[in-house]
C-alpha cells in the first residue's frame, strides 16, 4: 500500500509531512482500531519512521515526522524551536474584533487533574478570516502546545469550536448541523514554518483546506 502523491507535503532523507484527513488516527491508541492508523500506513513504505507530534482524530492538516534517528533527536532536543503552526477553524457565534491574544493557562500534558498549581502558560494569537451569522471563520497560531490548546481556549473566550462535542455547545451544534449538513469540527493544520534539523534551512510548508471544510463555509451565511 502506499499514500497517494497529493498528501505528501515535503519530503527528504529526514523529514515527512503528510496532510492527515479528519478523522484519521496519526497513531495507534488504546482502543480498537478501525482503520490503519497514519504512522502504520506510512511505515510501510518508510521503514525506520518516527513519530515527532500529532493531531487530534477530527483534526485535519499537516504532520511531520522523521526519517532519521538524527532528525528526529534533533527535533525533540531543541523542543521544537522555531515552529510556526498555524490553523484555520470555524467557531461559535460572531467575534467582534479583527484580531486578539488568549493567555488563558491550560493544564501540562503530562498531568491530567486540573488544578491551579499544576496549569502552565498557554499563548493563542488569532485572527477573523470571515464573519458569518452565529459563527466565525478564524486562522490562529499557537506559541505553546497544550492538549486541546486551541479548542480549550477558545471555549475560555465563549466561542468554542463549531461542533465540538467536548468543549462547544449542544443547542448551537445542532443548529449548525442542521444548517451545514456536518457532524465533526472543523481545525485544520494549514501552514508549518520550522527549521530544517539538519541543515538548519527554513521549510515552509502549506496544506489546502479539506473540500468538507470549504463546503461548510458555502453553506454559511454571510454577516451582513
Amino acid at each position: 500500500m502506499s499514500i497517494s502523491a497529493d498528501r505528501i507535503l515535503f519530503s527528504d532523507d529526514h523529514l515527512l509531512a503528510v496532510s492527515k484527513r479528519a478523522g484519521e488516527l496519526t497513531v495507534r491508541g488504546k482502543g480498537v482500531v478501525g482503520k490503519l492508523p497514519l504512522y502504520d500506513f506510512l511505515h510501510e513504505e518508510y521503514p525506520g519512521l518516527r513519530v515527532l507530534h500529532r493531531l487530534d482524530f477530527d483534526t485535519s492538516g499537516i504532520v511531520v515526522f522523521a526519517r532519521s534517528k538524527s532528525a528526529c533527536d534533533a527535533v525533540l532536543a531543541s523542543g521544537f524551536a522555531g515552529w510556526k503552526k498555524v490553523y484555520r477553524a470555524i467557531v461559535a457565534g460572531v467575534i467582534d474584533r479583527e484580531r486578539g491574544v488568549i493567555r488563558a493557562p491550560l493544564p501540562a500534558r503530562s498531568i491530567k487533574e486540573k488544578k491551579a498549581e499544576n496549569l502552565v502558560p498557554a499563548v493563542t494569537n488569532f485572527t477573523v478570516l470571515e464573519r458569518f451569522v452565529g459563527a466565525t471563520y478564524i486562522e490562529c497560531n499557537i506559541e505553546t502546545g497544550r492538549h486541546h490548546q486551541i479548542r480549550r481556549h477558545f471555549k475560555a473566550i465563549g466561542h468554542p469550536l463549531a461542533l465540538d462535542t467536548l468543549y462547544g455547545e449542544q443547542k448551537f451544534n445542532y443548529t449548525f448541523t442542521r444548517a451545514t449538513g456536518f457532524h465533526r469540527f472543523f481545525l485544520h493544520a494549514a501552514s508549518l514554518d520550522l527549521p530544517h534539523p539538519i541543515t538548519g534551512e527554513n521549510i515552509h510548508i502549506d496544506a489546502p483546506l479539506p473540500k468538507t471544510f470549504e463546503q461548510a463555509l458555502k453553506r454559511l451565511k454571510p454577516a451582513r
